[in-house]
């Protein structure tokens, strides 16, 4: 009796699941943070800004990435100082889905140093602090990348 109860148990077919979907793929978030005014790190946080989106279409893989400038890493978004204008026109055209932020901190105490409002370039949106931002994006759960 105890064995006819094993072989059943073993023997019972699987129930099917007719007509359910795949799992949403898991999307990918990434930010990517500029605190300096140095060029050769802009490019480095340039190439991963369109390296990881090509890496992540190849795979079919949703991914969301922001760029968050503060400090003098707001330089990079700035019309009159960014040294990688045409750089990122490139990034914007082949990854247009990119998030661009600049420290609003940060920006006012520029404006306030300088003397004059600061033009940022196209599509950059500003949020109130740019290291809290960050923290709150990876309490989200979202991935940090140096360059």
């Amino acid at each position: 009796m105890l064995l006819a109860g094993s072989v059943a148990a073993v023997s019972k077919p699987e129930p099917k699941n007719l007509g359910s979907k795949q799992p949403e793929p898991r999307v990918h978030h990434v930010v990517l943070p500029i605190n300096s005014d140095d060029p050769t790190t802009m490019r480095a946080l340039i190439s991963t800004a369109l390296n990881l989106p090509k890496y992540y279409r190849e795979r079919n893989e949703p991914f969301e990435i922001e760029v968050v400038a503060y400090n003098a890493g707001v330089h990079m978004l700035r019309a009159d100082t960014s040294p990688v204008k045409d750089l990122l026109r490139v990034v914007r055209g082949l990854t247009p889905g990119i998030r661009f932020v600049v420290c609003e901190a940060t920006k006012l105490g520029m404006e306030r140093a300088e003397g004059h409002p600061l033009v940022l370039l196209d599509n950059v949106d500003l949020v109130p602090n740019g290291p809290g931002h960050i923290i709150e994006l990876q309490e989200a759960g979202w991935s940090y990348i140096r360059s």
